[in-house]
């Protein structure tokens, strides 16, 4: 394991952001990611794990610790029951390349997740999803190394503790473990999920009433690539800010006020808001900018970095954004992206 000091982080995000590292190493195995912490206990400074940079915002200063890289690689397709194939990644691998590999074997479960930036081990610490789909439906277990206790263990799904873009690893209780390795429960013989209102157009559009697997991820894809910029080329952490989820109560009172309020169902006594929709059309928010953090003129949920724009810039922008979101409707929306400093 090699410790290197002030790397500049800014190229290792999607965002094109960020100071430098004090400290920074690659972990391709458990062993090299334990060397990693026994470092930055010795040296008694923080620790950041960095997965594929996609969902987070690195401070102009940079991070006064150890940023630990993670490379832990590996993908194994193990079979278990009847037309159930449980799927174990290491955390280093790139999150789509994992979700065409199971379409191309025909493993039904993440299809829907496609084109999402990022590495594995971040899928369940954030519990991704999209188009109405949570990873937390296929995970099986996570692997995380404790730095507390400096052991490798195994937490099963319901142990993850899943919520809306939210788990364990996030709060007080996680912080501590670090992913690994994630196994997915995919199945040969499962359904495509169509129902999300942008997947049952596109396929109503091409007249397709049963599309396959494929036909599914590329659907994604395409719809994707239209609303959201190429983090490979504009700077961006994908949406920004998290749907936010109202009791139904509240729901009827905003739709009094905007009776074209797209909405999605929740739970019983609850409703889950388009953002996007509500920064569109109710904040005007498509072209706001600070400095050179502007709201993406495709989807107002996405903040992108037109060349140049400091993490200063982007907090401020989303300040205010949060600032409008709560005047026209009395909501405090949360950010999705990791601030890191």
């Amino acid at each position: 394991m090699k410790i290197e000091e002030h790397i500049s982080l800014k190229p290792l995000t999607t965002f094109g952001i960020g100071g430098k590292a004090r400290y920074f190493s690659r972990a391709g195995s458990v062993a090299e990611l334990e060397e990693a912490v026994v470092f930055a206990k010795k040296e008694k400074v923080p620790i950041f794990i960095l997965g594929g940079g996609s969902n987070v915002l690195i401070s102009d200063e940079g991070f006064a610790g150890l940023v630990i890289k993670m490379d832990i690689l590996g993908i194994e397709f193990v079979p278990k029951k009847s037309g159930v194939v449980e799927v174990v990644a290491g955390a280093g691998e790139e999150w789509d390349y994992l979700v065409g590999l199971a379409v191309e074997k025909g493993l039904h479960g993440i299809e829907n997740l496609s084109h999402i930036p990022g590495s594995v081990g971040a899928a369940p610490v954030q519990n991704i999803g999209a188009y109405g789909v949570e990873v937390k439906g296929t995970i099986s277990f996570v692997e995380v190394f404790d730095i507390e206790s400096g052991e490798t263990r195994v937490l099963k799904n319901k142990g993850c503790q899943f919520s809306y873009r939210d788990s364990i690893f996030k709060g007080e209780k996680g912080k501590q473990l670090i992913v690994t390795k994630v196994g997915f429960e995919l199945k040969s013989n499962g359904k495509v999920n169509i129902s999300y209102r942008d997947l049952e157009a596109y396929f109503s559009k091409k007249k397709v009433d049963a599309p396959t697997l494929a036909e599914v991820r590329q659907a994604v894809v395409e719809i994707r690539c239209a609303k959201l910029p190429d983090w490979r080329v504009i700077g961006t952490a994908g949406s920004f800010f998290k749907n936010p989820i109202v009791t139904k109560r509240s729901f009827v009172a905003l739709r009094k006020l905007y009776p074209e309020l797209l909405s999605y169902p929740w739970s019983k006594g609850a409703v889950k808001l388009s953002l996007a929709w509500i920064l569109d059309n109710v904040c005007n928010a498509k072209g706001f900018h600070v400095g050179k953090a502007t709201v993406y003129k495709n989807q107002a949920l996405v903040l992108v970095n037109e060349g140049g724009a400091s993490a200063e810039e982007v907090k401020e922008l989303a300040s205010k954004l949060q600032a409008l979101v709560k005047e026209k409707t009395g909501i405090m929306i949360e950010p999705e992206v990791q601030w890191v400093e």
